[in-house]
């Protein structure tokens, strides 16, 4: 036991120093070689990348007619011909039903008295009309209503008159019509400090909407002003719009392996959000780039200058969420082998100039995957090499700095962050698919969802840069051999050690925090932070046998960094322990046993098993408990639980029930009810997708 304890602690320290050798000044490293890495940062092109974007989204346009219905979309002919232009074979647009939107034609404000000037079109500023504008030719007097609250509209005489707000469209259209307005000009920003040209996207619904245009905040202000003065102004308001049919269009190609069952992994980043909306960030920058590891990798692999993987790596271009979960759906054969989903959503935003950084968005414990630190030694790769590093002042300063020609040389800002949805990578991280994916995105982004998302924010070195992130993570799992696997093994056992430090860090200071009434609970929840996080980090490594799931070698690798973490939780169960005893007695309370409750008891004895119509059942099946009878509703009532989707995720099979809570617990602020989870659990039960 002492031998393979020295051996179990000689692994640790050394796949720690390789964890943190990136700190090292001198010495930066990443899973691939220098050799792979010079080909891959050479290839990628940042000027590429945002010429892609120009041609995609140079200007927020009126999106003509012709590409509705039947027609093919801007964007996604230009993908398409591009991956023609490239030799992509196989690259197509795969079509699936859609629905009607609105699509606007004209849309035009002028003022007419007391001056004749223009102050809003729709050619002009294409988010200057409130999507969902009806069709109307109407002149009337602007009257000023404030933020428009119900107050607003009890002082003021709206009828048959165009209300002028501070707040946005959406907010009081409904209002203003409903009190006998005609229409509504907005000009309400939550940047307008910081971003004053900038038109936020809206729209406007209902059976009696009638229009809404949108001012930038600079001359909101000036019209506000004039109103306020108690000028009477008039305009003329002409809009045409129409609702039109439309395909979900998704651009897709494939760069094959050399070994069709060995799985694939998959790009994706969404190229539409509706389609009025368009935006360069968002997320044209997300689908130029993948465009770009396309180009890239191909052209590596046809040169031979990198060696063909043995597993495929597919890329989709889709419409956010509504054409992700179709593609899904129609391709569980392709998803059932696909290893890892790398999404990326606004990557290519000039990170210095809107105090942005660039974030690694990991899966969650209901995913527990080895993505998240191949993904993770490529951003700490690429912030090390940009950066100017005090110690290494007397040698040469930034000798592999990673930058476009015509880019910023700044610092790479970057953070490895908790999971966070609201993309199209939830799709396949969801319990019906169970896809692990991640997502690469720049955050704040000044001009999210507005008229100013446009090429001129985006930064040829990001672009690359992100680029070579996508590119070389893709291509190291999808050529991973059984070297490459311990590789990614070793990589992943040196960060869980940091992340398991990291957690008895917190256990530490909210024991700190605690007081006589609350410092039992409080033992017990962060008991509970240790062994959820322990389990985690467990199924990451053991996530990476399906690399080489034949190797003893790397199966008895993997044992032996499994039991490594074990013991690193019983050290740091000893410490926290040791800790409680501290407290206990600052506080001059006892030391608490941490017995189970009766209801933890009972929930440590269910394990929920997902059903197999949950498969075909696809994205969002979960909503269908609000069907259930308002009397089962009512019984199992589940307010208090901080995510039912990653309480979906997490039911696998093998944890209880009581497990669940201790994963939900340490990933989230809000801490969960446990009789809430069991509530909900009964009501998923109800639905047949899952059993006890």
């Amino acid at each position: 036991m002492r031998t393979r304890f020295i051996i179990i602690f000689f692994v640790f320290i050394t796949t720690v120093s390789n964890s943190f050798a990136q700190y090292t000044p001198f010495y930066q490293w990443t899973l691939l070689s220098k050799l792979q890495m010079d080909e891959i940062v050479g290839e990628s092109s940042g000027e590429t990348a945002l010429n892609h974007a120009i041609e995609m989204v140079g200007y927020q346009r009126n999106r003509p007619a012709s590409e509705y219905g039947s027609g093919t979309f801007r964007e996604g002919k230009y993908v398409l011909d591009k991956l023609s232009k490239y030799g992509i074979s196989g690259a197509k647009i795969e079509r699936f039903e859609g629905g009607e939107t609105w699509d606007g034609i004209k849309g035009e404000l002028w003022e007419i008295s007391p001056y004749k000037r223009k102050l809003a079109d729709y050619d002009d500023i294409a988010l200057s009309l409130a999507q969902g504008s009806k069709p109307a030719d109407v002149t009337a007097e602007l009257v000023w209503i404030e933020e428009g609250t119900d107050s607003d509209f009890e002082e003021v005489d709206v009828k048959g008159k165009i209300v002028v707000t501070s707040a946005s469209v959406g907010r009081v259209h409904r209002a203003a019509i409903n009190n006998g307005a005609v229409g509504v000009v907005a000009y309400g920003s939550s940047r307008e400090l910081k971003a004053p040209l900038a038109i936020p996207a809206s729209g406007i619904r209902g059976d009696n909407a009638t229009f809404g245009f949108y001012l930038t905040p600079r001359d909101g202000y000036k019209l506000r002003n004039r109103l306020v003065r108690g000028e009477k102004i008039t305009v003329h308001a002409v809009v045409e719009s129409e609702m039109l049919e439309y395909e979900l269009q998704i651009p897709t190609c494939v760069i094959p392996g050399t070994d069709p069952n060995t799985g694939e992994i998959i790009l994706s980043a969404h190229i539409y959000e509706g389609y009025t909306k368009q935006g360069a960030n968002d997320n044209v920058s997300g689908s130029a780039v993948i465009l770009e590891v396309v180009r890239s990798l191909n052209q590596l692999f046809e040169d031979g200058r990198l060696k063909r993987p043995k597993r495929g790596i597919r890329f989709i271009w889709v419409p956010e969420y509504s054409g992700t979960i179709p593609w899904v759906k129609e391709h569980k054969d392709i998803t059932e082998q696909t290893l890892c989903n790398i999404n990326l959503d606004m990557v290519g935003l000039h990170l210095k100039s809107n105090n942005s950084f660039f974030s690694l968005m990991r899966t969650t414990f209901g995913n527990p995957h080895y993505i998240n630190d191949v993904m993770e030694n490529y951003f700490v790769f690429m912030g090390e090499v940009n950066r100017e590093i005090l110690a290494n002042r007397s040698s040469a300063q930034m000798a592999n700095q990673i930058i476009a020609p015509s880019g910023s040389d700044d610092p790479f800002y970057y953070q490895i962050e908790q999971h966070y949805g609201s993309s199209d990578h939830e799709v396949f991280n969801h319990w019906s698919t169970h896809v692990p994916g991640v997502m690469l995105i720049t955050r704040p982004d000044l001009y999210y969802h507005t008229s100013e998302d446009i090429p001129n924010k985006l930064d040829p070195t990001q672009l690359k840069r992100a680029t070579i992130i996508a590119a070389a993570g893709a291509y190291t799992i999808a050529s991973a051999d059984e070297d490459m696997a311990i590789s990614i093994a070793n990589t992943s056992f040196s960060y869980a050690s940091k992340r398991m430090g990291i957690e008895l860090a917190r256990t530490f200071d909210e024991l700190q925090k605690s007081n006589s009434e609350n410092f039992e609970a409080i033992c017990k929840k962060v008991n509970s932070y240790l062994e959820a996080s322990t389990n985690n980090e467990r199924a990451t490594l053991l996530s990476i046998s399906e690399l080489e799931p034949n190797s003893e070698k790397l199966q008895s690798h993997l044992s032996l960094l499994v039991e490594s973490v074990e013991q690193n939780y019983e050290t740091n169960g000893t410490l926290l322990k040791s800790q409680m005893e501290i407290v206990a007695s600052k506080l001059g309370v006892n030391t608490p046993l941490l017995n189970l409750s009766e209801l933890e008891k009972n929930a440590d004895e269910i394990i929920p098993v997902p059903a197999d119509v949950l498969k075909e059942s696809g994205f969002g099946i979960e909503r269908t408990i609000r069907e259930l009878p308002e009397e089962a509703v009512n019984k199992y009532t589940h307010s208090n639980i901080a995510s039912t989707t990653e309480l979906c995720a997490l039911i696998n099979g093998n944890n209880s029930v009581l497990d669940i809570k201790k994963m939900l617990d340490t990933q989230y602020k809000k801490e969960s009810d446990l009789q809430s989870i069991i509530n909900y659990l009964e009501l998923l039960k109800m639905k047949d997708l899952i059993t006890f």
